[in-house]
């Protein structure tokens, strides 16, 4: 059986906007507001380490492309990740 990771309490100030957007997932998963939280920042943290990932991948190409067509591409993109649109 693996061993459960102790918890660390940590108290959080909600918009008003965004608490209630909880409220209404926990509600509709029937779970709580709790759970509702640590699995959204779970989600986050995975999502900002595959876009690192995806970051560092493109950054490999790019260094390994001798196609100015395709570096020109692979620096937009990389341009996008890191500045937005």
């Amino acid at each position: 059986m693996p061993k459960r990771q102790k918890s660390v309490r940590q108290s959080v100030s909600l918009p008003n906007r965004i608490a209630k957007h909880v409220q209404v997932i926990a509600k509709t998963r029937k779970t709580s507001a709790n759970r509702v939280l640590v699995d959204l920042i779970e989600a986050g943290l995975q999502s900002k380490e595959a876009v690192k990932e995806q970051f560092f991948a493109l950054a490999n190409l790019l260094s390994e492309s001798t196609d100015p067509t395709e570096r020109r591409r692979i620096k937009k993109e990389l341009a996008r990740m890191t500045f937005g649109a």
